[in-house]
């Protein structure tokens, strides 16, 4: 039985133009709500009068906390002071609002990198705080630390419906190409492009040999919605597939969905990171909830998307790849 119905709701997306947020406000399109959203010069949800004052006059019944200041390795090493700054106050001015104002319920996006670095595998959300973080990405992890705490927090105290969700390695359309500030598949993306262009090999940092877990940020809407209406739990929960491949297997399906194929080689002067990193999904299917999208027809509309983002012409020569 569904815990928290949407129809007939609004729900507020912080974070709209972001890859999740945009999935969020497809998703929640087939349910019979209104959903809110607001752009940065509208809500600058790093004030937190502004914030308060929003939410007063909106007024949402539910709300997605997705927004945040994200990178990769460089900008959180480059940034920390920026991205420990902005992510805890947007996580406390939402929840805080939220509370002020009485939202019904409230799903705060976390991330897998806030357990330790040496986790056990696969993750369980029983290891939150049993080590020490990932430096590289240290003060974003520790924001959404605060962020998962402030609902435990305020379920306690104040009988509050937020619950914090922490999402695995993201895919999909609406994803930051950035040569630099890039996560692996997009960064992927953009070498094997290159490659095919300059006739030269695909370069793939590291050894090849990490696991990694991915999905498509579609998936990860629907896991949300349905977690907004079907679990109240204090405790965090993770959102996966359950299911890992090696950077090796991954590189050799972006080949063949871009149509690349030269060589593949590791650049081994790049470091590998963590050897395996897999969530334990097992609180989620416990709900009922399963992924849908398979990694290979995800990639597929990934790949078309990126050429769209990055103004390639699929024509001359150039195609799209039909999933399968």
């Amino acid at each position: 039985m569904t815990i928290f119905d949407l129809a007939g709701k609004k729900v507020y997306v912080a974070g709209h133009r972001g890859m999740v947020g945009k999935a969020l406000v497809r998703r929640l399109g087939a349910e019979s709500c209104e959903v809110l959203t607001a752009r940065r010069d509208e809500l600058d949800l790093t004030d937190q009068r502004q914030t308060l004052d929003w939410f007063a006059s909106a007024r949402p019944d539910a709300v997605f906390v997705a927004a945040a200041l994200v990178g990769g390795i460089y900008a959180n090493s480059t940034y920390p002071a920026k991205f420990l700054f902005q992510n805890l106050m947007i996580a406390t001015n939402a929840i805080e609002a939220a509370r002020l104002v009485g939202v019904s319920k409230l799903v705060f996006l976390g991330s897998t990198c806030i357990y330790p670095k040496h986790a056990s595998q696969p993750i369980t959300e029983d290891a939150l705080l049993t080590g020490p973080l990932e430096p590289t990405n240290e003060s974003y992890a520790i924001a959404k630390i605060a962020g998962v705490k402030l609902c435990q927090a305020y379920q306690r105290q104040y009988g509050c419906r937020f619950i914090s969700a922490m999402p695995t390695n993201l895919y999909g359309p609406g994803d930051n190409y950035h040569p630099e500030n890039s996560h692996v598949i997009a960064g992927m993306f953009n070498r094997v492009r290159e490659a095919r262009r300059e006739s030269k090999p695909f370069t793939v940092w590291g050894t090849g040999r990490p696991r990694r877990e991915f999905m498509h940020v579609d998936d990860c809407a629907d896991a949300l919605v349905h977690l907004m209406a079907n679990y109240e739990d204090d405790a965090p929960i993770n959102v996966g597939t359950g299911k890992d491949i090696t950077i090796a297997e991954l590189a050799e399906i972006i080949a063949a969905v871009a149509g690349f194929d030269g060589p593949i080689t590791y650049d081994q002067s790049k470091p590998d990171g963590t050897p395996r990193k897999l969530t334990d999904v097992t609180r989620l299917f416990r709900t009922g909830w399963r992924p849908k999208v398979e990694l290979r027809d995800g990639l597929v509309t990934t790949w078309n998307d990126y050429l769209a983002e990055v103004g390639e012409s699929l024509s001359g020569g150039r195609r799209t790849f039909a999933s399968r």
